[in-house]
């Protein structure tokens, strides 16, 4: 088998920044208890202005005033891990979180969909950077060893077990995923490689030293597998941004909002699922929520779909009290059904397919604005169609023939030279509501080759009627 860690060395960091409007200002991460703060970790920006993981924040602000500070959250933390992990489910059915700030996914059985390592590994790259994580990625025969290697690797792809074995065998001894007090007591021992661990004697290292360190060992070596937990994708999307400043105003919701439409469609990808409606909750200080639901008729999980809708949904509602935060949840999530297109389609790229553009329409003109047509049991044709919102094709009359143009009124037919084609179909009907007719049907062409429907009424001579047109 072939397994794939991903570590992402500054998750919490990632987290808070990625939902950050202004990702490139300098940040950090505080700590500590309220008599002392103390910062945790600082960006790039941060570390520009000589800010360092452990100074208080009284010194902190001695040397820079400008720089933006966001609680250190583990539990946030989990929570990132648990959403990649989402992520990379759509990759392999073998997804671990067993490290902490890092994945684990068996590949063997994905390389055959996605290609070889080389353009997977790619792709995992480009998807990470978009979601805004810092990342190390390496492959490796089993996932203690892939785990271990990522430690000072980036890239590394190792394909069997004797060129894992060399590659281990360099491993630094604090590097190597042993305990932290079996390290410092091999060292002292004069040991720096974990070559010249594993060329000790069994019994000896286990004489010295408790199992945990064999066992280590065995699993690096691939002699003992982990006893991996594999993730399972939850059966609801909520996720929360806090914002730093109250919002007055839709343009500055727009940030969270792509951002979230973002996370949802990555997890609806994990999950091989679409979602059909989901809310978008504004969180207001002294009032109750703002929530604005978003539905669709049917499934769809592209981030640019979804967040071209949500947007035509918010902008339509009035922020009537500063928000201060935004809340996304989604728990209708279907299969998703791709949408069967032909191999030689020859529309034009920017052509957006009918079911996009019908909710877009929804979306900026509101539900009732945007309609289809069903057949209706009805014998009078100006009765025979309703508008609906079903999204479904509407069935059709295979028995007889009738026009796909209606006209809104019927016109009296002056033109000379109409032949009839076929008729008369005689309609009677609508005695029970006071709009009863009694009419008969022509099938009608005229001399330019159009043909129409016509009728006549029972018993009042006055020409031909058009009510509709053929296509």
């Amino acid at each position: 088998m072939r397994w794939v860690c991903i570590v992402f060395p500054q998750l919490a960091l990632d987290g808070v920044q990625r939902l950050h409007p202004e990702p490139e200002q300098p940040l950090a991460l505080l700590a500590g208890t309220p008599q002392r703060r103390v910062l945790q970790t600082v960006n790039d920006a941060a570390r520009a202005l000589g800010l360092r993981p452990g100074q208080s924040l009284t010194a902190a602000h001695a040397l820079a005033k400008t720089f933006a500070c966001a609680e250190y959250d583990p539990v946030q933390i989990e929570r990132w891990q648990q959403f990649l992990a989402a992520w990379a489910y759509r990759f392999s059915s073998q997804v671990s979180v067993y490290y902490p700030r890092a994945l684990l996914f068996e590949i063997e059985s994905s390389l055959g969909l996605f290609g070889p390592w080389s353009q997977f590994e790619a792709r995992l790259r480009k998807e990470l950077t978009e979601l805004g994580f810092r990342h190390r990625i390496v492959a490796a025969p089993n996932p203690a060893a892939a785990r271990v290697l990522a430690n000072i690797y980036d890239g590394l792809a190792v394909a069997d077990d004797h060129a894992l074995m060399q590659a281990l065998s360099l491993l630094p001894i604090d590097r190597a995923g042993l305990d932290p007090q079996a390290a410092t007591a091999l060292s002292r021992m004069g040991l720096r490689t974990l070559a010249q661990v594993q060329a000790l004697p069994r019994h000896t290292l286990a004489r010295r030293f408790e199992a945990g360190v064999l066992k280590h060992l065995d699993a690096l070596s691939g002699q003992r597998p982990l006893a991996l937990a594999f993730y399972q994708p939850p059966d609801q999307f909520d996720v929360r941004i806090e914002l730093n400043f109250d919002v007055h105003s839709h343009q500055a919701l727009l940030f969270p909002l792509r951002r979230l439409t973002a996370d949802l469609s990555a997890f609806l990808y994990g999950r091989d699922s679409g979602v059909q409606r989901f809310d978008v909750h504004l969180e207001h200080a002294q009032v109750p929520d703002s929530v604005i639901k978003v539905g669709l008729l049917s499934a769809e999980r592209e981030p640019a779909m979804l967040f071209e809708l949500a947007r035509g949904r918010l902008e339509q509602v009035q922020v009537s009290a500063p928000v201060r935060g935004f809340r996304l949840v989604a728990q209708d999530l279907p299969v998703f059904v791709p949408q069967r297109q032909d191999l030689f389609d020859d529309r034009p790229q920017q052509t957006l397919p009918w079911e996009q553009l019908r909710e877009r329409l929804r979306a900026r003109l509101g539900d009732e604005a945007v309609q289809g047509l069903r057949f209706h049991a009805e014998h009078r044709p100006e009765c025979a169609w309703q508008a609906t919102a079903d999204s479904r094709p509407c069935p059709s009359l295979s028995r007889v023939q009738r026009p796909g143009w209606l006209l809104t009124e019927p016109t009296l037919l002056a033109e000379p030279g109409v032949q009839i084609l076929m008729g008369p179909e005689r309609i009677e009907s609508g005695w029970w509501d006071g709009a009863d007719i009694r009419r008969d049907y022509y099938l009608i062409q005229t001399r330019a080759g159009q043909q129409g429907w016509a009728y006549r009424s029972v018993g009042h001579p006055d020409g031909l009627w058009l009510q509709g047109w053929f296509a």
